[in-house]
C-alpha cells in the first residue's frame, strides 16, 4: 500500500493551516507557494478537504482557505480516506465478491490481514494534527528549519 502523491500534500496542506492561527484564511496560491505544491494538484486536494469537512473555503478578494476543525479534531486517517477513501489494505474488505474463492469468512490470509487492518486504523486515528504540530515546532526549534518532509 502506498499513499498517492495528492496524500502527501494534503497532509502538508492541513500542518501547514495547523500552524496558523484559528480562523486564518490562506489562498490556494499562497499555500501553494508555501507548501511547494503544483497549483493544479493542490486546487483538487483543497476540494477533497473542504468536501470532506476538514477545511472551510470563502470566496470572493479576502477568500482563501483554513480548517473548518481544531487541528486536534483531525486525525491522518481524516485527510487520507479524504484523498484517497476508506483505508482498506485489501480489496476483499471492499466487497467480499472481490474474492475469488469466496472465501472470505475461513481465510486465514483474509483473517490476518483484517487484524493488520484494525491496527492500521487505529494508528491512524491516534495521530491527530495537534499532536503532529507539536512535533513539527519540536523539530523546528532542534534544528531551525521544521519539517523537511
Amino acid at each position: 500500500m502506498q499513499l498517492t502523491q495528492a496524500t502527501d500534500y494534503s497532509l502538508r496542506v492541513v500542518l501547514y493551516l495547523a500552524t496558523l492561527e484559528p480562523g486564518v484564511v490562506v489562498t490556494a496560491k499562497d499555500i501553494s507557494a508555501h507548501e511547494n505544491v503544483p497549483m493544479r494538484f493542490l486546487l483538487k486536494t483543497l476540494r477533497s478537504l473542504v468536501k470532506a469537512g476538514i477545511l472551510h473555503s470563502y470566496r470572493g478578494p479576502d477568500g482563501g482557505y483554513a480548517l473548518a476543525k481544531e487541528p486536534k479534531e483531525i486525525t491522518l486517517r481524516d485527510v487520507i480516506e479524504a484523498v484517497e477513501g476508506p483505508v482498506y489494505i485489501n480489496r476483499c474488505f471492499i466487497d467480499e465478491d472481490y474474492c475469488t474463492k469466496h472465501w472470505t469468512r475461513a481465510c486465514p490470509v483474509h483473517r490476518a490481514l483484517n487484524d493488520i487492518q484494525k491496527v492500521l486504523v487505529q494508528e491512524l486515528d491516534k495521530y491527530n494534527f495537534a499532536d503532529l504540530l507539536a512535533r513539527y515546532r519540536q523539530g523546528q526549534s532542534q534544528d531551525g528549519r521544521g519539517c523537511q518532509c
